[in-house]
């Protein structure tokens, strides 16, 4: 947690890293790659990559318990070759999370949120505030035991919309109040 009274920056009202976020984002390297641009980019809590890795270990036992009981009730071998294929994509993902989780983040502009993810596959979204509809909390019990939340942003066209996962739940009730208090004043074509 951060050591200063106050968590927002003074000069955008909007929430500041704290020790529980990772430092900087992750750039893909290339030629081709999406420029992230100059700003200052929030990221994700470390927390984030700590619940998607209990829910791939849980998703595991389900699927070892799973090829488990067909094998020793009804002596089937086959369900192995599906076992081993899941394991292996879970374990790769695994190994990619804490990766995947340092590569997205948020930028509050002055006139829009800029959101970035990925590595490969990347996705770079624009969300305008005077088209803000709805900012929405949510946390599931995992993410309620770890203090994150996942905050979703939509706007009248779908594919705008943008959810940020694995904020501390503080600076996602922060985020909320700025966009909302900040989208109310620039309403455009509603």
């Amino acid at each position: 947690m951060t050591t200063s009274p106050d968590p927002t920056n003074p000069a955008t009202g909007s929430p500041t890293p704290t020790d529980e976020t990772f430092t900087r984002i992750l750039e893909p390297r290339g030629d081709h790659r999406l420029p992230l641009g100059d700003g200052s980019w929030r990221q994700l809590s470390r927390k984030y990559v700590i619940g998607q890795i209990i829910g791939y270990v849980v998703a595991l036992l389900l699927i070892a318990a799973a090829v488990l009981t067909l094998w020793l009730m009804f002596e089937a071998t086959w369900p192995f070759i599906p076992g081993g294929i899941l394991f292996a994509i879970f374990l790769l993902t695994l190994i990619v999370t804490p990766r995947q989780a340092r590569s997205i983040g948020y930028q509050l502009r002055e006139d829009d949120l800029v959101f970035r993810r990925g590595i490969l596959w990347q996705r770079m979204v624009s969300v305008p505030y005077g088209r803000l509809q709805l900012v929405d909390i949510t946390h599931g019990p995992l993410d309620r035991m770890l203090g994150i939340a996942q905050l979703k942003l939509v706007t009248a066209a779908a594919s705008t919309g943008v959810t940020i996962p694995g904020l501390p739940q503080r600076d996602a009730e922060q985020l909320r109040d700025t966009l909302i208090e900040v989208a109310e004043t620039r309403r455009t074509g509603l």
